[in-house]
């Protein structure tokens, strides 16, 4: 059973920062992309950016570029998302997915799912 487990979303600051981690169980993780989505209240979900399974290329979208940085450590089975400069239209419920075919592009060629997190930026 593949499980996506998102943590270290929270309150904060419009200005400072997050980090957040989702820890995958059940799949190779090491030969999966790994993206991160976000959905506001009312709004589609959107992509955020990903990450090749090597870790060698990452993809942002044009609103977080520059501020968001994806990484991840293979060994530990983790992707992480550093979000700093964080604005009031960043608050979201931000998922993480992994995707075997490697595109990556859009949330539909996502074969998997974490539950979310929570951020909100307060202004």
């Amino acid at each position: 059973q593949v499980q996506l487990i998102e943590s270290g979303g929270g309150l904060v600051q419009a200005g400072g920062s997050l980090r957040l981690s989702c820890v995958a169980s059940g799949l190779t993780f090491s030969t999966y992309t790994m993206g991160w989505f976000r959905q506001a209240p009312g709004q589609e979900r959107e992509f955020v950016g990903r990450i090749t399974w090597s870790g060698r290329s990452t993809y942002y979208a044009d609103s977080v570029k520059g501020r968001f940085t994806i990484s991840r450590d293979n060994a530990k089975n983790t992707v992480y998302l550093q979000m700093n400069s964080l604005k009031p239209e960043d608050t979201a419920v931000y998922y993480c997915a992994a995707d075997r075919s490697g595109s990556g592009a859009y949330a539909k060629d996502y074969d998997y799912w974490g539950q979310g997190t929570q951020v909100t930026v307060s202004s």
